[in-house]
């Protein structure tokens, strides 16, 4: 099991993100969080297999059709607590 802590940029909120982030890592049978940040950025913390996780970050980078992606930033990373599904944190 691997992690990775991604901060994405650009138009990432108020355009639906969050929910196409989460409905991606579901597909993908991902978990962890998705979390808008007061800057305008939105945190996503994801776990699971490598191939799915590259897999993830494609679509962290197309966005949700009202989005527009500036950067992703990707830390990967040992997982320090696990999930049990992926969620919205509002």
């Amino acid at each position: 099991m691997t992690e990775i802590y991604c901060v994405v940029t650009g138009e990432v909120q108020g355009v639906r993100y969050r929910t196409y982030a989460q409905d991606s890592a579901t597909e993908l049978k991902l978990v962890g969080y998705v979390k808008n940040q007061s800057d305008g950025s939105v945190v996503v913390v994801a776990q699971g297999f490598p191939d799915e996780l590259k897999a993830f970050v494609e679509y962290l980078n197309e966005g949700s059709s009202l989005s527009r992606v500036a950067s992703v930033a990707v830390d990967w990373r040992s997982p320090s607590k696990s999930f049990d599904e992926f969620s919205i944190i509002h």
